[in-house]
């Protein structure tokens, strides 16, 4: 059973539509304080259609479109609720070119400590396969550590920690 666009919503119901956990949900309304559902008793929550297009709009902004929570906080407080709500109206059609020029570029994805670093492509076979052994390889020595078995890594640092505490 269908509702119409008029009803009020449970927040599994609007997490069934919008494709995200519950928690998501509870956890956007302490974020973006313009979500505001209904709580009746028990503390239930029911979203109103005002809340379903904003929540949309919100989930495109962040799945969609890259922005972060900040992102679209600011979007929030600089643009206003209609603008988000815009993005939601319609999930399958291309927002105006007018709401996309308002809203300030998506941030880029970089890597952590590297600021100013153009983003990579996706890694070769070969960089994937060599990724997967040296993960493989580290497996096998955590394994024989916890077995108790030496292992070749550990063969050869037996050495250097002798000669570390002959140091000592």
């Amino acid at each position: 059973m269908t509702k119409t666009a008029e009803a009020f919503r449970t927040i599994s119901e609007v997490a069934d539509e919008l494709e995200v956990p519950k928690h998501v949900l509870r956890f956007w309304e302490g974020r973006f304080p313009q979500i505001r559902p209904m709580k009746r008793g028990g503390g239930r929550r029911y979203y109103r259609p005002e809340d379903m297009s904003l929540l949309r709009g919100i989930c495109h902004l962040l799945h969609a479109e890259g922005y972060t929570i900040k992102g679209v906080q600011k979007i929030l407080r600089e643009q206003g609720v209609d603008t988000v709500k815009r993005f939601g109206a319609d999930p399958q059609a291309v927002p105006a070119p007018t709401a996309v020029a308002e809203l300030p570029p998506p941030p880029a994805k970089q890597r952590a400590g590297k600021k100013g670093a153009a983003p990579r492509g996706a890694p070769t076979k070969a960089e994937i396969r060599e990724r997967l052994l040296a993960a493989i390889a580290e497996l096998e020595a955590c394994r024989g550590i916890l077995l108790g078995k030496p292992t070749e890594t550990a063969a050869r640092r037996a050495p250097v920690k002798a000669r570390r505490s002959a140091r000592a």
